[in-house]
């Protein structure tokens, strides 16, 4: 299990100056801790959650789920940066299993999923056709029928017949499930994006699963039903440095028990929405 990260700033002045190690939570907070097998990162957008939770998927060397390697993606060259300056610390061996997902690379990767399977029914069409002009092509009828046949199966039983017949939230949870392993590590960041308030449910019935089998969760959200998980601890990125807050003193639950309550409140000082140009005026 992973217990903590440690954080020591660049001895170089202008590596120091460069980003990530501008964002106030990085350079504010010198470590965190793990006590639970489930941690939330929360705080406002630019916070410097996501950032953390990157640069902990770089140290870890986690694979990462629909983008290229961590090691390798331009995107996440400021996590390899923040990565170098971070120590971690395991309770017993070092987690070799799980992954870091972004709810961002989620939807490339559904797509080029699609693609893939669309591009295997294509090429099995194609040496099919070829044996029916030709029955002595029977290298092609084979092709057709075993390795590309095995190949779809096996995509299909993991990850469903048509990913684009799913909605995102079908899709992200069959994927989610199809790559979990017991006594892995996952990060995850804003996991809620896809999911409705019942699909996020039913992803904290799949972490409750894992964790009894051994497995830990370190989650970046805004979802205040996920950052209600029975017995996880919840950083607040907004504080300085971040530290572990109650659910109930989080802003993000206060506010939304505040509007449910009473949308009213909050609606009513929005402006309605201007008239189209070419709208009709009532007769």
């Amino acid at each position: 299990m992973l217990t903590s990260v440690t954080f020591t700033p660049p001895h170089d002045a202008a590596a120091a100056a460069g980003y990530p190690f501008t964002v106030p939570a990085v350079r504010a907070t010198p470590s965190l801790v793990f006590r639970a097998p489930v941690t939330f990162f929360v705080g406002e957008n630019g916070s410097g959650k996501s950032t953390w939770l990157e640069g902990i998927a770089a140290a870890a060397g986690l694979p990462a789920v629909g983008s290229d390697d961590v090691a390798a993606d331009a995107t996440l060259a400021a996590a390899r940066r923040l990565a170098r300056q971070v120590k971690l610390t395991w309770t017993g061996a070092r987690a070799r299993r799980g992954f870091f997902l972004r709810a961002e690379d989620f939807f490339g990767y559904t797509k080029r999923l699609a693609e893939m399977r669309a591009g295997m029914l294509e090429e099995i069409a194609i040496l099919e056709a070829d044996y029916r002009r030709d029955a002595r092509s029977s290298y092609a009828l084979g092709l057709a029928q075993g390795p590309l046949r095995a190949s779809l199966g096996d995509m299909e039983r993991r990850y469903g017949v048509d990913l684009d017949a799913n909605s995102h939230g079908q899709s992200f949870l069959r994927l989610f499930q199809s790559r979990l392993v017991p006594a892995g590590l996952y990060l995850l960041d804003e996991p809620e994006a896809p999911l409705s308030p019942q699909s996020q449910l039913g992803l904290m019935a799949m972490i409750v699963e894992l964790v009894g089998e051994g497995a830990q969760f370190v989650v970046a959200t805004h979802s205040p039903i996920l950052l209600a998980f029975p017995g996880a601890e919840i950083y607040s990125f907004d504080e300085l440095p971040a530290r572990v807050v109650p659910y109930d003193d989080l802003e993000h639950v206060r506010l939304t028990r505040a509007f449910l309550a009473a949308p009213e409140r909050y609606l009513r000082h929005l402006a309605p929405p201007p008239s189209h140009p070419h709208q009709r005026a009532e007769p």
